[in-house]
């Protein structure tokens, strides 16, 4: 019996290691978007290559998935993301939030 498998919808964040900027967005395929971000075939961040993946969320419903992605990308929901990644921006990136 095969069970179903559900859809999971990821939120994510990248930081751009060429103009430490972040980049905020929602997908279906995590490590397929990294990849197509990185390859330059996205154009919002075709000129801000290499990019790495620093933070990721996963929700069931699309709905609440591009509804924390607006959150996110607001000053209270990058206060968020600087407090929950405090040590990973302090040690290994040595930077805030910005973008």
């Amino acid at each position: 019996m095969n069970p179903v498998r559900p859809i999971w919808f990821y939120t994510y964040v990248l930081k751009s290691l060429k103009d430490n900027n972040f980049y905020t967005g929602v997908t279906t395929n995590l490590k397929e978007r990294f990849k197509e971000h990185n390859k330059g075939l996205v154009s919002s961040t075709k000129y801000r290559r290499p990019l790495q993946l620093i933070y990721y969320e996963a929700c069931l419903d699309k709905n609440d998935a591009h509804r924390r992605e607006k959150y996110l990308k607001t000053g209270m929901g990058k206060k968020y993301l600087k407090n929950r990644l405090k040590r990973t921006l302090q040690e290994n990136m040595g930077g805030g939030l910005t973008g």
